[in-house]
């Protein structure tokens, strides 16, 4: 099976090159790079990913004018037929704002840049993207963050953790997180939005390999379909 995935860039990202090394790394094919203007996917797609940065200069809100962008009229097309879609630090900004995931990023509780690796708990290694780790390990995956602060109601956040919709928590709350989250999944599984770095995690020589494990499941599971 040879592994099609796509790497969307928008202005201002910034991680769309670290991503594309980690699928093709993981996947051993090379992630096509769609530029956010572009309408239209490839029908045969298996898994999108939205990088980190700061799109459109995070002006409004991060995220806010990228949800807007064309491609991600294809993107929610794709995730609501079940195509994994990966969200990382502001692709799970921008899966926020385009509704593709519940809850909003807000400004870090300390109000600073924050730029460092943490640990974090796989809460449910049941999905797609997670069944590579056990439930309740301990990973370590830098961040790079000004708004990663996870806000959501009670009620939303009460129905993430009954659906076991929680990916991933910090061990040690770096940004004032509601309930310490890190990652959720949407309703179908096949959506996570995270704020941690998986695909810096990915060379020893760059200090750790604990994300390749997300990269090499969704690989896995996507060729037994």
């Amino acid at each position: 099976m040879t592994f099609r995935a796509a790497v969307i860039t928008f202005p201002g990202s910034n991680c769309d090159r670290d991503m594309a090394v980690a699928i093709e790394k993981v996947s051993g094919t090379a992630a096509m790079r769609v530029w956010h203007g572009d309408a239209h996917l490839p029908e045969d797609l298996d898994f999108i990913a939205l990088p980190g940065g700061f799109s459109y200069g995070d002006y409004l809100r991060s995220g806010a004018m990228a949800a807007n962008s064309p491609i991600m009229r294809s993107v929610k097309r794709r995730a609501e037929r079940g195509v994994p879609v990966l969200g990382v630090c502001n692709g799970f900004q921008v899966l926020t704002e385009a509704g593709l995931l519940p809850g909003a990023l807000m400004r870090n509780a300390s109000q600073n840049f924050i730029c460092r690796t943490v640990a974090l708990t796989v809460e449910n290694s049941q999905s797609l993207f997670t069944a590579g780790y056990e439930n309740g390990q301990t990973i370590r995956i830098p961040v790079a963050h000004h708004d990663g602060n996870y806000f959501a109601d009670e009620d939303t956040l009460d129905r993430l953790e009954g659906e076991g919709r929680v990916a991933f928590r910090y061990a040690e709350n770096c940004n004032g997180s509601r309930r310490d989250i890190a990652g959720i999944l949407n309703a179908a599984g096949n959506v996570l939005g995270m704020m941690p770095h998986p695909e810096r995690a990915i060379d020893a020589a760059h200090g750790g390999t604990d994300g390749v494990a997300l990269f090499e499941n969704a690989v896995k599971a996507l060729a037994t379909v």
